[in-house]
């Protein structure tokens, strides 16, 4: 599996398992504010750009291999 999609998809599960209980009316449950949505967003895209350049350059040099 791949360790990206396995990291996103546990970033994606805790955020509705939070909206979950923010819906719920739980003072305790610890609302999911707008700033953690934005900072998931951009460490989200951050590691999608970061691995489509480490894909490319490694496709690139191995096509230079014999």
């Amino acid at each position: 599996m791949n360790p990206m999609w396995l990291a996103f998809s546990y970033l994606i599960d805790r955020a509705r398992a939070r909206a979950r209980a923010a819906m719920a009316g739980n003072p305790e449950s610890g609302a999911l504010s707008l700033e953690w949505v934005v900072i998931a967003v951009l460490v989200a895209g951050a590691a999608t750009a970061a691995s489509l350049l480490i894909r490319s350059a490694i496709a690139s040099e191995a096509g230079s291999l014999p």
